[in-house]
């Protein structure tokens, strides 16, 4: 097996459990995100110095890369605000627990009827 493979394997499983704990404690969470942010953001500040751009050229490429990838709008508002902004519900971390289980039993619902009709279309279709 390829070993970037297995290196990706790995990191992706760890980084699945490590989020499954966290999701139980969103501010540490919160907390922990940040310090992952703001480390990468400063990187980033330290090679835009180290290459010597000045403020608006840093500006110009961060808006030209971010809005060439697609990840303006959605990191600095994000879909899920502006989702629940169109159907006039609450956003997710607005959410208790209760609710998110009662989302999430639906959704899995509506998943089992799509399922079912994608059956009885396949049955009618022979």
């Amino acid at each position: 097996m390829n070993i970037f493979k297995v290196i990706y394997k790995y990191f992706d499983k760890l980084e699945d459990k490590i989020r499954r704990k966290l999701t139980h404690f969103p501010l540490l969470y919160a907390f922990i995100g940040s310090i992952g942010i703001v480390s990468i953001w400063r990187g980033i500040w330290v090679i835009s110095d180290n290459w010597n751009l000045s403020g608006f050229e840093s500006l110009f490429w961060g808006i030209l890369i971010t809005m060439l990838t697609g990840l303006f709008v959605s990191f600095f508002i994000g879909e899920n605000i502006i989702i629940s902004g169109l159907n006039q519900e609450k956003r997710t971390d607005e959410k208790t627990e209760e609710e998110i289980k009662k989302d999430r039993a639906f959704l899995i619902e509506i998943k089992k009827d799509i399922k079912d009709i994608k059956e009885f279309i396949t049955k009618n279709k022979e």
